[in-house]
């Protein structure tokens, strides 16, 4: 399938606007026009997001609730369990919401389920051999919970409250726990839908820590200082590819600045192992080097051992656990591999299968642990809603991706009758299956997704913020692209379009990427281009001349120097 190519066109009097009032470069107010960020007041904000903006934790429904009853099971000493989702955005939001609680004083415990042998989220059986086992009168969920009906009912048997804080879409009539703070209940008006599961945990701190200042508590021990937990929420919310606008930017700006840093020690860790060896870790680094190690100990082992390696303050322990997360995370790419590589294969064999709108597979020799990744990369090469299901039995367990023309849990949701159990959100979700409903699900969920979106939106488009010559490349334009940053989802890399492009000289380094210097047009070189092309076949003809690229601009450092480097996204 071939890339659309599209320039956004901002609008002329925002750009001008917004230019004039932060005397920046007329690219840097293009690109937060084509951001959505049309106003002097909003860029100014949106380029210096502070801690200070976050918006107060009292719009989310249950807070009030939520916070009176946690208050309640600290001072009466009761025993509380905090119950997490076992990616990285819940094992944060565990780390956290344990980290504070027994700063606290709280009698606290935690457990995360066994991704393969458990699979996601509260059920029936945690309620009775883990929480009413021990004595549990207080459950705290953390990323995960709204969905779990049967769990919420069995814990009233127990008289067991349950807290949960989560961000994944939920049905209409949710649980009937004490308290559901998610701001993406139907009857939230908060304006933080955005947040991830480890962001919402972070507001209910905020709201706890206020409320047990009033109440004078930390006359007697020691206030925590929230901000110091921000590296874990910028993990989580990176690694949850949540829009990073808003709350999302002002929470992970300054999480990277604490990552920077070096404090924790399991994250310093972390960074050794993946070879960050620069001082400013950026988002890039965080979502493929930091967190699939965090989600690797998960799928080939179990996510305590991540947040373990979070939570430790000591460096030994710190090193040992992050060679082992590394050695699981070579496991995972292993296994990935190969189930990716025999997807491929049946694709080919049966090329029919492409001509739907959705692509809906299973096996009985697949490891549930990687089809969240897989299917991620089939998403990226076929541009489609993609389901993978590992049958073991009679039934099967599955991880769901889709690309922003479709809204996934809409598409399950519509597909419910067929399914056991699923949870999640827009992109990404998972499921439970009787095997014998395969087949009719597989045509339910086609339709849905034929119904619910048109041709257009699942074409690839490629969306230019701007064409940049490259006589306009300068050390301050970079330095303010720089300032734009945390790019992900919602605020991504600004990118750019030059044409007639010559190859003056090209090599490879590593195993499949091109060096290259570049000028643009017929005149002399002086005003030549270093670039970097990844990911090449090394095998393929270099052409003297490219008609147009797509590309990045970045600081290309080393010994003490930097230059600016075109990265190339595409050539055309």
């Amino acid at each position: 399938m071939e890339n659309t190519f599209n320039i956004l066109h901002p609008d002329i009097q925002a750009v001008q606007q917004i230019q004039t009032a932060l005397k920046c470069h007329p690219v840097i107010a293009a690109i937060l026009a084509n951001r959505g960020i049309n106003s002097p007041a909003a860029a100014a904000s949106f380029m210096k997001p502070s801690v200070h903006n976050l918006r107060s934790p009292s719009g989310l429904k249950d807070m009030d609730v939520a916070v009176h009853r946690i208050y309640q099971a600290i001072r009466r000493e009761e025993k509380i369990l905090i119950f997490g989702d076992y990616d990285v955005d819940g094992i944060t939001a565990t780390c956290i919401l344990l980290e504070f609680l027994q700063k606290a004083g709280a009698d606290i415990s935690h457990y995360i389920p066994h991704r393969i042998q458990e699979g996601y989220g509260l059920q029936t059986s945690h309620i009775r051999e883990v929480a009413a086992a021990n004595g549990i009168q207080l459950i705290i969920t953390a990323d995960c919970g709204s969905s779990s009906h049967e769990a919420v009912e069995t814990a009233k048997k127990y008289h067991i409250d349950i807290v949960i804080t989560d961000h994944h879409q939920m049905p209409a009539a949710g649980p009937q726990a004490l308290a559901i703070v998610n701001p993406n209940r139907h009857d939230c008006s908060s304006g933080l839908e955005n947040l991830a599961g480890v962001g919402v945990a972070f507001y209910l701190l905020m709201a706890l820590r206020k409320h047990m200042r009033d109440m004078n508590f930390w006359d007697r021990t020691p206030e925590p200082n929230l901000k110091n937990l921000c590296d874990l929420v910028a993990l989580g919310t990176v690694a949850d590819q949540v829009p990073l606008l808003g709350e999302n930017r002002i929470l992970t700006r300054t999480g990277l600045d604490l990552i920077d840093s070096g404090n924790r020690p399991g994250i310093r860790a972390l960074k050794e192992v993946c070879n960050i060896r620069q001082a400013t870790a950026n988002t890039e680094d965080v979502a493929y080097k930091l967190a699939p190690r965090l989600n690797a100990a998960g799928r080939m082992a179990h996510a305590n051992i991540s947040l373990e390696l979070l939570a430790t303050r000591d460096a030994d322990t710190a090193r040992r656990l992050a060679r082992s997360i590394d050695d699981f995370n070579a496991q995972r790419q292993m296994l990935e591999k190969k189930t990716y590589v025999e997807i491929l294969e049946h694709l080919n064999d049966t090329p029919d299968i492409l001509l739907r709108k959705a692509l809906v597979l299973s096996s009985d020799k697949w490891n549930v642990g990687v089809l969240g990744i897989v299917a991620s990369r089939l998403v990226e090469k076929f541009f489609r809603p993609v389901v993978l299901i590992a049958l073991e039995g009679p039934e099967g367990k599955g991880s769901a991706r889709s690309l922003p023309g479709f809204d996934l849990y809409q598409g399950l949701l519509a597909c419910s009758d067929d399914l056991e159990t699923f949870g999640g959100h827009c992109l990404a979700a998972g499921l439970k299956i009787k095997a014998e409903r395969m087949d009719r699900f597989r045509v339910h969920f086609e339709t849905a997704v034929s119904g619910m979106s048109k041709t257009q939106d699942l074409t690839p488009a490629l969306s230019v913020d701007a064409a940049l010559d490259f006589r306009a490349i300068s050390a301050g334009l970079v330095d303010e692209l720089q300032a734009l940053e945390p790019f992900g989802p919602g605020n991504s890399e600004p990118l750019f379009t030059a044409g007639d492009i010559h190859v003056l000289s090209w090599k490879i380094v590593g195993k499949n990427h091109r060096k290259m210097l570049l000028k643009q047009g017929p005149g002399s070189p002086h005003s030549a281009m270093n670039a970097i092309h990844f990911n090449i076949d090394p095998r393929e003809p270099v052409p003297k001349h490219f008609e147009q690229i797509a590309f990045r601009l970045r600081w290309n450092e080393w010994n003490g120097n930097k230059i600016p480097q075109i990265i190339i996204d595409r050539v055309i």
